[in-house]
């Protein structure tokens, strides 16, 4: 069997209305939209979330919060994920996106202290909390900020 000799199986594929054809296709002068109205109109139709004059449901719901488009978005790692490395390796951004650690960093990389650290690192990093801090140091490591 070549490529070109493939083919779909039967009752697969149907093949499409030919609207607007002549009234012995079923699909003539109207072409399938009825009589009247918006809909059989040429860019007829209501735009999207209309619901013919009543009040719709996305001003109906009350808003709620407020979502800073300026806030810096970090992406947060615990103390107990580094254990993976050995002992004197410096860990950076590509490092841990090497590891599998960190798969999508936004405005930078926090550390958290969740969890502890058994291997002394030189970790560098955008924030770290106080207690990643501690156990860092705690462990015989350094937390450099970027």
């Amino acid at each position: 069997m070549r490529i070109h000799e493939l083919r779909a199986v039967e009752g697969a594929t149907k093949a499409p209305k030919r609207k607007g054809r002549g009234t012995g296709s079923g699909n003539g002068t109207t072409a399938g939209r009825g009589m009247n109205g918006q809909n059989s109109r040429s860019g007829g139709g209501v735009r999207l979330g209309f619901e013919g004059g009543q009040m719709p449901l996305y001003r109906r719901l009350p808003k709620r919060g407020f979502n800073n488009k300026w806030a810096t978005v970090y992406t947060t790692i615990n103390v107990e994920d580094l254990n993976r490395f050995e002992a004197g390796t410096v860990v950076t951004q590509e490092v841990l996106e090497a590891a599998g650690i960190v798969k999508q960093v936004k405005d930078g990389i926090k550390v958290l202290g969740n969890g502890e650290l058994k291997v002394a690192l030189t970790v560098v990093a955008d924030k770290f909390s106080g207690s990643a801090v501690e156990k860092i140091e705690a462990a015989g490591g350094k937390a450099e900020v970027k």
